[in-house]
């Protein structure tokens, strides 16, 4: 991704309340442009992304979406991001978008997952017009092992 797309989205996170990210498999993981993409989101709009809410998705021709899914949620993890889960691994299986409309299992996750994020997104925003605010993030310690 370029740097020009990358600093548009991280403008857009400021403002925006939550995000999905998602990848095709490639070799068990995700593809390359999306890590190489979140890295540098991660670097130019980090604070932009604590306590939003945030939701992974994968699609596969058959296999490597829980390994794939495991890499996008430690962006969430790491951010402080609000989690949104289904009614089981979202992912959907298929080697063509028409495949994937075939996808009936997957295609329910899908739309699971886009109704809990709906609805987590106004539970915070009642908090907020309630007077809860989200938690103080404190400074980042950061340690290594090495003496």
């Amino acid at each position: 991704p370029d740097d020009a797309t990358v600093d548009a989205v991280a403008e857009k996170m400021k403002a925006a309340d939550g995000l999905v990210i998602g990848s095709p498999v490639y070799w068990a993981s995700p593809s390359g442009e999306i890590i190489s993409f979140m890295d540098k989101l991660a670097g130019k709009a980090g604070a932009s992304l604590t306590h939003k809410v945030g939701a992974t998705v994968a699609s596969a021709r058959r296999a490597g979406t829980t390994a794939t899914l495991d890499v996008l949620n430690k962006y969430l993890a790491y951010h402080q991001m609000v989690s949104v889960a289904s009614n089981y691994w979202p992912m959907v299986h298929g080697n063509t978008p028409e495949e994937v409309k075939k996808d009936e299992e997957g295609l329910q996750i899908m739309r699971t997952l886009g109704r809990n994020m709906a609805w987590i997104l106004k539970c915070i925003e009642a908090g907020k017009k309630a007077g809860i605010d989200a938690p103080a993030t404190e400074a980042k310690i950061m340690t290594n092992f090495i003496r």
